[in-house]
């Protein structure tokens, strides 16, 4: 009777830890912890459907520095300026805009696609190399509020280094967001040249080292 109890104890003990296993999986992965598709809030309720999609501003006007160096950078309040000075002058919720210009002072933007300080990431090498800003980004020229379209974990990134043919545009088609109208052959043929022409080879993509240094 007492072996028997014990059995159903360990059994008992041994269901728990691999529901705490799963559960902890499956936590790890919701949208609460990468906080895929969560809108941050932002000192003005900047719309990217209305200056992308409407107004047909190239993601490179703000984004200054992403086909030069790691970091994508953020707009100087000048940059919102050289059309708010003229458009809207008055509207209440750009109120914010104005001060900073008025005080020199930046915009305390919060970053939507922030990655932990582990991980390097360089946007120019991938801007360069035809990574479109769709694919990580997703559809911003839909996004009254910006939200981070993507969970950015770790296997995320693998995916596309360890296959990334498909993902691979030509460069002055990187900021462009609608689809290219490509077939997966079509995509992937272009994507091999891209890659015979730039010696990208997945196999060393693959590597702890890129990311974490």
């Amino acid at each position: 009777m007492a072996d028997t109890a014990l059995r159903f104890l360990a059994l008992g003990i041994a269901l728990l830890v691999l529901g705490f296993a799963l559960g902890g999986w499956d936590v790890a992965r919701s949208s609460y912890i990468t906080q895929e598709g969560w809108v941050e809030g932002q000192p003005v309720p900047f719309s990217h459907q209305h200056h992308v999609s409407d107004d047909g501003i190239d993601c490179r006007y703000c984004h200054t520095s992403v086909e030069e160096g790691p970091h994508a950078g953020l707009p100087p309040t000048h940059t919102c300026m050289s059309c708010h000075s003229q458009i809207w002058t008055g509207a209440k919720p750009l109120a914010p805009v104005r001060e900073s210009f008025r005080i020199g002072e930046p915009m305390r933007w919060q970053r939507v696609s922030q990655l932990p300080d582990y991980v390097y990431f360089d946007h120019s090498i991938h801007i360069n190399r035809g990574v479109g800003c769709v694919e990580c980004h997703g559809r911003v020229d839909q996004m009254p509020l910006t939200w981070r379209a993507e969970p950015f974990q770790m296997q995320f990134c693998l995916d596309c280094h360890r296959d990334p043919a498909a993902r691979l545009r030509p460069p002055d088609l990187v900021t462009r967001m609608e689809p290219l109208g490509w077939s997966e052959e079509q995509a992937r043929s272009f994507g091999r040249r891209v890659m015979a022409k730039h010696d990208i080879d997945p196999k060393l993509l693959d590597n702890c080292g890129i990311c974490h240094r």
